[in-house]
């Protein structure tokens, strides 16, 4: 139970750090592609790069900070669902390039983030 928890509460603080990074990036770039969720899955996979790559160093980290950090706090900051639903919303209006392009764009950025946090990490080490 504890470590439900743990990933509740980070949770909790990951979705509103969401809400609070969706609006700052909507407000910037408006409503023509999704921005935000972009933003938000790109920097979430760097940030967990970059966490994981400084537990993996750690030894005698608890496990529940990887609970309440990696699940909790980074589990509700990025949204791989509402990357689908942007995804789909974009095919839906027509916009089947804008889609491609989006999913695309989502998916390799974000791999590539979470590469260039682990070997951001290792490079300091």
């Amino acid at each position: 139970m504890n470590h439900l928890l743990l990933a509740s509460l980070g949770g909790a603080i990951g979705a509103g750090l969401r809400y609070l990074t969706g609006t700052i990036v909507f407000r910037y770039f408006g409503p023509s592609f999704p921005w935000a969720t972009l933003f938000v899955n790109v920097v979430g996979s760097l940030l967990m790069g970059i966490l994981i790559g400084v537990l993996a160093r750690r030894t005698g980290t608890p496990h529940e900070v990887r609970i309440f950090f990696a699940t909790g706090i980074l589990g509700g900051f990025t949204t791989f669902s509402a990357f689908s639903l942007d995804a789909i919303s974009l095919w839906e209006r027509g916009q089947g390039a804008m889609a491609a392009i989006y999913v695309t764009s989502s998916v390799a950025m974000s791999l590539l983030a979470i590469f260039a946090g682990l070997i951001l990490v290792r490079s300091v080490a």
